[in-house]
């Protein structure tokens, strides 16, 4: 997809396509008032008969518009003429994205750039665009013989004023930027799990830091896992074929005295539950038990295509778990790095304990602080839905940062609590802890598995589980929380270079 930035005039650009937006009320956006102007009042005469209310989200395609530079408008309901909301302005854009998907047009203007939007300016709106027609647009074809997609869109072009086109121009490079780290994290996700292996996973890493002279890569195979005591993740992998590989991305654009961001993604390329099987319905899905370390790998894409000044390091354990002879049982007791050693209650609770020996390892990083992200119960789906992410954390600065990256990115979360009296759930009568807390409260006492981990850092943890993927007929990744981390960062970047 090509994107630019455009200040010329609007009725005179020429596209299949101008996307302008109306409010309740038959009231026009600027452009769209031009629009409707040089059109013989095309647009009002639409929202006289009444085919189009205005109403939030609403969208109405027309189709022949002989003698213009365009030959086509979409009409898109902007709600009352007040500014919006952040999510408001977001449902307007993917419902102009999803009315073009299936159909010829090519090339396409968007004005919607000079709608009033709360708290947000040019910069936000354009790279708001970008990921809209971005998300819309992208389609698995990886593993079929037809590599066609349904959307012929090739060229999204955004109208501005020219006060503001150096702010689209801002927005633009991360719109892109974060748009390829989120497809990237979606291809990902999407790929079975015959193809996205732990290998696999740290050939794309390779990949991916080959494109920048500021990141180098590191790969700790098992005999290295072994030596360093990571008895814990090594554990998961032992029902597996696939080696397990633990993932070392990093990026140096920061001064070299400065702490690194440590990133961790659970990367669990399938998880069959081990010999504590899952049911056989769905299991299919559990291809997207590494869409943490997808998301990982995408933000680490995009923070060096914007080239942020931060040191950032992103972590990757990756393994299977599958049943085998040699797999991991129920009453298995394992040493972790840090030495303290877990009781296995549950083989399908493995997450945790590929997560608990990567945090003890970031620790020799020195790091400022370390964020991970995990598909890590489904507890969390029931708790919150596939709305928020899950987020948990012992250091209320990170965790408020992180949820005001959110609302700025519109990739939601919502904090739960990490209270001392969970971590009584996690007894056991034979080893240090147990690797699961009952049925109570299941995505916390997971997060306080982790904290044990996590006593020498500043930490926090996103539980993805209900928004890194769809499910039913719209099933697939959805690349989060790539924006958030994005955001996260950008935001910390703003705070180095002020």
């Amino acid at each position: 997809m090509d994107y630019s930035i455009e200040t010329g005039p609007v009725e005179k650009l020429q596209c299949d396509c101008i996307i302008v937006g109306v409010y309740q009320d038959r009231q026009l956006t600027a452009a769209a008032s031009i629009i409707n102007g040089n059109c013989q009042g095309a647009v009002s005469q639409v929202l006289e008969r009444g085919d189009l209310s205005g109403k939030l989200g609403e969208a109405l395609l027309l189709n022949w518009l002989p003698g213009q530079a365009f030959a086509r408008i979409l009409m898109v309901g902007l709600g009352e003429n007040k500014p919006m909301t952040s999510k408001s302005y977001c449902k307007v854009l993917a419902a102009a994205a999803e009315s073009l998907k299936k159909t010829a047009i090519q090339s396409v203007v968007v004005t919607l750039a000079d709608c009033a939007v709360a708290d947000a300016g040019p910069q936000w709106q354009t790279r708001q665009i970008v990921q809209a027609f971005s998300d819309s647009v992208y389609q698995y074809v990886f593993t079929k013989s037809d590599k066609h997609t349904d959307s012929k869109l090739a060229k999204i072009i955004i109208a501005v004023s020219q006060n503001a086109q150096s702010q689209a121009l801002a927005g633009l490079a991360e719109g892109i930027a974060i748009a390829e780290g989120v497809n990237l994290a979606k291809q990902l996700g999407d790929l079975p799990g015959n193809i996205c292996t732990p290998t696999y996973l740290a050939g794309q890493a390779t990949e991916i830091a080959a494109k920048s002279t500021n990141m180098t890569v590191t790969i700790l195979e098992e005999e290295d896992m072994a030596q360093l005591g990571m008895g814990s993740l090594l554990s998961v992998a032992r029902g597996s074929r696939q080696p397990a590989k633990l993932i070392g991305l990093h990026y140096q654009g920061g001064e070299p005295h400065c702490k690194p961001i440590v990133l961790i993604g659970k990367g669990i390329t399938f998880d069959a539950g081990g010999i504590s099987l899952k049911p056989g319905l769905g299991m299919d899905e559990m291809k997207y038990d590494m869409c943490g370390a997808a998301a990982v790998l995408g933000t680490l894409q995009a923070a060096a295509q914007l080239q942020l000044p931060l040191n950032i390091v992103g972590l990757v354990p990756a393994s299977e778990n599958l049943p085998d002879g040699n797999a991991n049982k129920p009453g298995d007791i394992w040493t972790s790095m840090s030495g303290k050693t877990i009781e296995i209650l549950n083989t399908d609770a493995e997450g945790r304990l590929i997560l608990c020996d990567t945090l003890t390892y970031a620790e020799r990083m020195n790091p400022d602080v370390v964020i991970d992200l995990a598909t890590l119960t489904g507890a969390c789906l029931v708790a919150l839905g596939r709305i928020p992410s899950g987020l948990l954390g012992n250091d209320d600065d990170l965790c408020h940062d992180l949820q005001l990256a959110s609302e700025t990115a519109n990739d939601s979360i919502w904090r739960l609590p990490l209270w001392e009296e969970y971590q009584e759930l996690l007894q056991s009568n034979f080893a240090d802890m147990a690797n699961i807390g009952g049925k109570d409260a299941g995505t916390i006492t997971a997060a306080c598995f982790l904290a044990r981990f996590a006593e020498n850092l500043r930490w926090a943890h996103l539980d993805i589980a209900g928004t890194a993927w769809r499910t039913g007929p719209a099933k697939g990744a959805t690349g989060r929380p790539v924006p958030l981390l994005c955001q996260y960062l950008l935001d910390r970047a703003a705070q180095v270079s002020a």
